[in-house]
């Protein structure tokens, strides 16, 4: 609770207006992590896109055949999940299906198409911030997408800040960090988000993995993270 007070709303100046881009690396965790923002900028016209890093296969031991029926399913979970939080049938997120739980590195073909498909976007668009999940999160897709993140930002050819969102991670400690604080979610719009992604609750697609039960309790708001400059 303390954090939230200290916290900046987004809806307050400099930050109220500003087009926000929506980076999340596997179909789950723009709820997980996002959903507020990606709620409250949809609602105030300020979504200008989301893109998911990964094509989410990961999540199930498959072989090629069921690899690709799950990240359909995958795919068609995190559309629905987006027109759920945003009420509307706003525009299709964007797939770059990098390959689950094997990050590109730094100046690979698919790492620079992305950054390079990013970079256009965020101009096509008029992208004033990119959220992404934070460096310091324990999942390699998650620091992944941070480091894309990253990439785009120097190479923008506008300003663009980056704010961080938390999935599995601790909060940065110190003052290195701005804290933004989302306006509260309407009671249920985020549990009926989270409930779209039903590979990653119920065994629908067999033995896989499952969100433990103690995660699906998500507070109401998002709290983002902006480094100093």
């Amino acid at each position: 609770m303390t954090a939230r007070l200290s916290a900046s709303p987004i809806s307050g100046r400099p930050w109220s207006g500003r087009r926000w881009l929506v980076l999340a690396p596997h179909p789950d965790d723009e709820t997980l992590g996002a959903g507020a923002l990606i709620a409250q900028a949809g609602s105030a016209g300020c979504l200008a896109a989301l893109v998911y890093l990964t094509d989410g296969s990961g999540s199930h031991p498959s072989g090629d055949s069921k690899a690709g029926r799950l990240i359909v399913a995958r795919e068609r979970e995190a559309r629905l999940a987006l027109r759920r939080l945003t009420g509307a049938r706003s525009s299709a997120p964007l797939f770059l299906r990098w390959k689950d739980a094997s990050p590109e590195q730094i100046g690979s073909p698919v790492f620079e198409r992305s950054r390079r498909k990013l970079v256009a976007l965020c101009v096509r668009l008029r992208v004033d911030v990119l959220a992404t999940t934070a460096l310091q999160e324990p999942h390699c897709d998650h620091t992944a997408a941070a480091g894309l993140a990253r990439a785009v930002q120097a190479s923008a050819r506008r300003r663009l800040e980056i704010a961080e969102y938390l999935v599995w991670g601790a909060p940065p400690g110190g003052r290195a960090h701005q804290r933004l604080v989302t306006n509260p979610m309407r009671p249920g719009v985020r549990r009926h988000a989270l409930a779209a992604h039903r590979s990653q609750l119920t065994a629908s697609h067999g033995i896989g993995f499952r969100l433990p039960k103690d995660e699906r309790t998500m507070t109401p708001h998002d709290l983002l993270y902006v480094r100093r400059r």
